[in-house]
Order: C-alpha cells, then sequence, then structure tokens
C-alpha cells in the first residue's frame, strides 16, 4: 500500500498531492501510519448512521428475540467501555441471519448475526468476535481503504488524462480501477492483525481470555469446511466470515502477543450464561424468508412449496434458493421484479423478452403448474465454467408476480437429469393458509447429555437432509470421533 501511495503522489497535480499528505497521519490506537484523507471522524459517523438501516434491512432486519438482542448489546457495551478514542456511542445489532458473519460500519456500528451465535461456544467467543469488529472501528479500517480507494481513482484520472502522451493503452485506467475495487472489498491481512490485537486488547481489559479468539476461529474452519463440502467446494466468496475476514490461526497467536495484553488471572468464560441465551433460538431458516426441510423449500408468505431434486442440498438466502446437485448441476428459484411481471402480459413473453432477451432459446412451450399459467424453454450458453444447458421455467403467481426456476447442467448430465428436474418443476405448488400456518423454524435446543447418548444419536435426530454428524461436531466444536460427557449440556437442533 505504501508503495502504491508513492506512485500516486509521484502521479498528481499539486492541490490533490496536498490533500493525499494532509490524511497521512499517525493512528494513536494502532501507532501505525494511517492513510485517511478522504473520510473524517464526522463523516464516519454520519455514514454509519445513513447506512444503518440499509444493512439491517438487507440481511434479514434485526433478530426480534428481546432477550438476545439485550445480551448482545450488554456484552458489546462492556467491551466498548474499554476501547480506545472517546466520543463514539456504540450501536450492536443482533441480525437474523443464518450467515456466520459480522462486520462493522464506521462510527460505532457493529454487527453479529445469529448464524454466528449458534456456532459459538460461550460468551468470550463472542466477545472475541465484538471486540475484533470494535478494534476495525477504532483503528479507522473503513476509513483508510475508502482514501485509498479514493486516491486510487485520483491517480487513474491523472493516468486518463496524460494516457496518450505518456504511451499508456487506451483503457488501462478503467481496468486497474476494476482490479483495485476488487482488491478492497475485504480487510487487508494488516488490518486483520491490527484489529485482532486491538480486540485483544479491549478483551482483556474486560476480564475475558484472549485465547477465546483462536477457540472460535477453529470454529469458524470447521463451518467454513462443512459449507464448502454441501456446496461441493463451490462458496459465494463474500458470503462469509473466512471471505471478509482473511486470518490464520498463526496470525491470531501473533496479535495475542502485540498486544502485550497482562493476563487475566480469571478470565470471564461464560459458558452456563451464554448457552441458557440461546436456548431457542432460531436456527437456519426464519419462516419470514422461507424454510428448508431437507429438499423442500416452503414459503409461508409467499404460500408456495417444491422439491429439489434426490442428491441435491438447499440453500436459502433472501434473494434465492439455490440446490446444488451432482456433477455440478445447479436449481435456482427467485422471483421477477414485480414492475417486470406487472408490464409483462404472458409468462412466454417475459421469458423471451425479459428475462432470457437476446438468447437463442429452443423448446418453447407453455404448460400448466398444478393450474398455474407458466412457460418453458432451454438454452446452451457459455459460463466461465464451461458451456451449460439452461431449463428456463416462468410461472404466473398473481398480476405483479412472476415466480421463476432454472436449472443449469453441463451438457453430459442434461440427460441425466431431465426426469428428476421435471418432477421439481411439477413440484411447484401453491399451499393453503393451514400449511402457510404450520411452517414452523427450526430452533437450537440445549441438552444434557445422558448415558449411553453419542454423537451419532444425537445427530440423527437433526431434521435436516445431510450431513447430521458433522453438523452436530461444528455446532459443539467436537473433533471427528470425540465422546461426549455425561451430565454435560449440548446443542442440538429440533423443530
Amino acid at each position: 500500500m505504501r508503495r502504491l501511495l508513492r506512485l500516486l503522489i509521484l502521479s498528481l497535480p499539486l492541490l490533490p498531492l496536498l490533500a493525499v499528505l494532509a490524511g497521512c497521519a499517525v493512528n494513536p490506537v494502532t501507532g501505525k501510519q494511517s492513510f485517511t484523507a478522504f473520510m473524517s471522524r464526522e463523516d464516519e459517523i454520519r455514514i454509519g448512521a445513513q447506512e444503518h438501516p440499509k444493512l439491517i434491512k438487507e440481511f434479514g432486519g434485526a433478530y426480534t428475540d428481546t432477550k438476545l438482542r439485550a445480551y448482545i448489546k450488554r456484552t458489546g457495551l462492556k467491551l466498548a467501555s474499554h476501547a480506545d478514542g472517546s466520543g463514539l456511542v456504540y450501536t450492536f445489532t443482533l441480525l437474523n441471519d443464518d450467515k456466520v458473519n459480522a462486520f462493522a460500519l464506521p462510527g460505532g456500528y457493529v454487527y453479529i448475526t445469529r448464524g454466528l451465535l449458534a456456532l459459538a461456544e460461550n460468551e468470550a467467543e463472542v466477545a472475541g468476535v465484538l471486540a475484533h469488529e470494535i478494534g476495525h472501528v477504532t483503528a479507522r479500517h473503513t476509513a483508510e481503504r475508502y482514501s485509498t480507494t479514493q486516491a486510487t481513482n485520483l491517480g487513474l484520472i491523472v493516468l486518463g488524462a496524460l494516457g496518450s502522451a505518456a504511451g499508456v493503452p487506451s483503457g488501462i485506467g478503467r481496468l486497474a480501477g476494476l482490479g483495485a475495487q476488487a482488491a478492497l472489498s475485504s480487510y487487508s491481512r494488516e488490518q486483520e492483525l491490527e484489529a485482532d490485537m486491538l480486540g485483544v486488547r479491549y478483551m482483556t481489559r474486560a476480564g475475558y481470555s484472549p485465547h477465546a479468539m483462536s477457540s472460535f476461529f477453529e470454529k469458524m474452519q470447521a463451518h467454513d469446511h462443512l459449507i464448502r463440502e454441501m456446496e461441493g467446494n463451490k462458496q459465494d466468496p463474500t458470503s462469509h466470515i473466512m471471505a471478509t475476514h482473511p486470518r490464520t490461526a498463526k496470525r491470531i497467536t501473533q496479535a495475542i502477543q502485540l498486544a502485550h495484553a497482562t493476563p487475566v488471572a480469571d478470565p470471564l468464560i461464560g459458558r452456563p450464561e451464554f448457552l441458557d441465551e440461546i436456548d431457542g433460538m432460531v436456527f437456519g431458516d426464519d419462516p419470514q424468508q422461507g424454510v428448508r426441510r431437507g429438499r423442500v423449500f416452503m414459503h409461508p408468505e409467499l404460500r408456495i412449496r417444491f422439491e429439489a431434486p434426490p442428491d441435491f442440498v438447499l440453500f436459502n438466502s433472501a434473494r434465492q434458493v439455490v440446490a446444488r446437485g451432482p456433477g455440478k448441476a445447479v436449481m435456482v428459484f427467485d422471483m421477477a421484479k414485480e414492475e417486470s411481471a406487472r408490464r409483462t402480459g404472458s409468462v412466454k413473453a417475459y421469458i423471451a423478452n425479459v428475462w432470457a432477451r437476446g438468447l437463442r432459446l429452443s423448446g418453447f412451450e407453455r404448460i400448466s403448474i398444478n393450474g398455474q399459467d407458466a412457460a418453458t424453454a432451454s438454452v446452451r450458453i457459455n459460463t466461465r465454467s464451461g458451456t451449460r444447458d439452461v431449463r428456463l421455467v416462468a410461472v404466473r403467481g398473481g398480476p405483479d408476480r412472476i415466480f421463476r426456476l432454472a436449472f443449469i447442467t453441463p451438457p453430459a448430465m442434461t440427460g441425466r437429469l431431465s426426469a428428476d428436474f421435471r418432477r421439481a418443476t411439477y413440484s411447484f405448488r401453491r399451499i393453503s393458509e393451514d400449511e402457510a400456518r404450520a411452517i414452523k423454524p427450526l430452533r437450537i435446543k440445549v441438552v444434557t447429555v445422558r448415558p449411553g447418548d453419542t454423537p451419532q444419536n444425537l445427530a440423527d435426530r437433526f431434521p435436516v437432509e445431510a450431513f447430521h454428524l458433522k453438523w452436530f461436531e461444528t455446532l459443539n466444536g467436537l473433533r471427528p470421533g470425540q465422546g461426549l460427557r455425561t451430565g454435560g449440556r449440548v446443542k442440538v437442533v429440533a423443530e
């Protein structure tokens, strides 16, 4: 980064140069030089307040359990009271999202998901996550990323203006800008180390053991491996905490050493209290976003139900439902934009003129799916992963609603999965009000281990399609083959 700034400084005219130099100063929190020329403290507070409600909406809203939200707020404020820098009023939000994630906005807005709470083992581990995010805030890492991006863009403007005279090929500025944007989409390893170091400082001041950071990092690794296995080793690179927070166990150990924190004589762990707090917490999907039961997806508000083919695993998000199957086959469910659905007369016209406009479609057919007007067509396309056959199905759900199913396969798998995809298509149906009311979320239940209980027999009760034992081991921080202690408490998933 320092080399990048030197190159930019050499290319900038005088006034922008003065602005860049004025933004380079020693951050009193980290003790290191920090470049924050394009975002002041006041800007951070204003931006955080503006983006806070948008972010909550993007991640499914805040979790509604008042008692659990108060617990997270209480834990966060205890850590924040020991944080460096004064004047910030911290806001801690528990998000209604089953993904394992945590992040912070500038200005003191810290977020943690219920999916992360399900994975944690005790209060100290949760405190380690919150302290780490507070560290990002006090170190002003968002201001650094934003300012570096702005400086990069400013330098690219100069390159664009001088490009032809200097012999720079046209378009190089645009390409460099895309690269800079991608590189700055997550924290750097140096920033992660700083956040860990500051997090250790705040944890120990509050009475927690910093080694809870290490134990939770191991749980995140196990969870990441499980999700990758479920998805066939394909994963959205920005959908989980391991991608946006690049860290290693070695780096966390280094951060503990660099913090020079005084060891806590009797550190707070808080396992019984934490387990009491999360007992009964929603696990996986919230009915507001639709729920999965094995290969079946149901949405009580939309009043729909469909079933993925055998050997497919469902993944749910706020925008779409994805089922991943053998041979890199994929099934995707989502909805058309309301405006497009309302403006388009027939579902056949929607496929041709909106959804797949410009593609050479074949096999166009108007069909009826359980009494619903629908249409289907197919197309072969080239993707970064190779050639794919795509079968599109659009179902009219109302004047301003069109449901969409897409079945995507490598050509070698298309014939083999044709019948399964057809059955999945015709499994799509509307559900009654009674069926919709009967849909309940899965929940975390904390149970006491009885004589004869094993990880396998407790996992067998999990109402999930596959990976029962791995889910039980991951949620409870167990190594493969590790037994249980009679009288101990463990987390299970139940209806």
